[in-house]
């Protein structure tokens, strides 16, 4: 499971002309699944998404979770982040997870993230095509996988 994390001051994603999400102060996250990820990939990498220190403190330093700033997430699932680019120009997207073993992971990790933010996640529509509109804060961006955990 790859997460790419960013620091946002807002974020919304649009689909079909409509507003699905918004958020203000918070983690804009694109998610990957794949079809090798496990339950234990949702834990470790939403506890990782929660408790990233990266919210300035008020000496300036990145020292400050996402509960401690009161800030949301907005969670868009994103099968891309898996592309192979070995080969060619043309991406394949064969590690990425189908949709039958994705959205139950997705659903999953909404839920996991809710429970330890303690507040509604807010997310785009897995499959759908999406406008995603955010402004990076910093700009922080931070790449997690939860195949790499050591």
């Amino acid at each position: 499971m790859i997460a790419v994390i960013q620091r946002v001051s807002n974020a919304s994603v649009t689909i079909e002309g409509e507003v699905k999400g918004e958020i203000k102060t918070g983690f804009m996250v694109l998610l990957g699944i794949t079809h090798a990820d496990l339950p234990e990939d949702i834990e470790w990498l939403g506890k990782k998404i929660v408790g990233l220190r990266v919210f300035n403190d008020e000496e300036g330093k990145m020292n400050l979770d996402l509960k401690t700033v009161n800030g949301d997430i907005l969670l868009i699932s994103q099968f891309t982040l898996h592309a192979s680019t070995k080969k060619g120009n043309r991406p394949s997207f064969i590690e990425a997870a189908k949709p039958n073993i994705a959205i139950p992971m997705y659903e999953k990790m909404i839920e996991f993230l809710g429970t330890e933010l303690g507040k509604p996640i807010q997310t785009g529509e897995f499959g759908a095509d999406m406008k995603v509109s955010l402004l990076n804060d910093g700009p922080v961006t931070i790449v997690i996988d939860s195949k790499n955990r050591i």
